[in-house]
């Protein structure tokens, strides 16, 4: 489980491939690692494979690059690092499973002050989960829906997310990993698999 806060920003390399997976090493400033211990990278949640000096390497699954970016990455590309939450610690963002939903896409970017307002395209299936005022994980990082038009969402990015995330690099077309709130997706389906039980009496 993670917050979406993220710790750091580290490089991601493709080292070697197997069918439709591969294996990647990660640059990360992380102290400490043990095997096995979960890393969300772009807000994919990865396990450590293998130590190095400067950081992990992780396997990359067909699955996880099928249903997420880490795959259209270029062979080194930064990306957002966050250790698993520990016991105890404070919830900075929301609660975040490091399973990606689907890949969203930047639409529109415009200054507002010192921050920027972004427009945000999910694939069409995740859209009921998405409400104002509500939160998602994008690229690992945990934001506050503004509002929901239609088929897109709205949200801010202030000067500090743009500063400490890779964030700052979005262009209109970028694609995202997509994470929705766990809340939601569970309120929606009792919903729709439970109609009799939800509807007033």
């Amino acid at each position: 489980m993670f917050t979406g806060i993220v710790e750091a920003t580290g490089q991601l390399r493709k080292t070697s491939s197997a069918g439709d997976g591969f294996r990647a090493t990660i640059e990360a400033p992380f102290v400490g690692l043990a095997l096995g211990e979960s890393v969300a990278v772009n807000g994919v949640c990865l396990t450590v494979a293998a130590l190095a000096a400067s950081g992990f390497a992780a396997d990359i699954s067909p699955e996880t690059a099928r249903v997420t970016t880490l795959a259209g990455l270029p062979s080194v590309a930064e990306v957002n690092l966050e250790r698993a939450l520990s016991a105890g610690g404070r919830l900075g963002g929301h609660f975040v499973s490091g399973h990606v939903d689907g890949v969203a896409r930047v639409r529109k970017l415009e200054p507002a002050g010192d921050a920027v307002l972004v427009e945000i395209e999910p694939p069409s299936e995740l859209v009921r989960f998405i409400a104002a005022k509500g939160s998602v994980t994008l690229d690992g990082v945990s934001l506050t829906v503004n509002r929901v038009h239609q088929a897109r969402f709205e949200l801010m990015l202030v000067p500090h997310t743009l500063a400490v995330t890779t964030l700052k690099s979005w262009q209109p077309g970028t694609a995202v990993n997509l994470e929705v709130d766990v809340l939601a997706r569970y309120v929606v389906h009792f919903l729709t698999s439970a109609p009799d039980i939800a509807r007033p009496r």
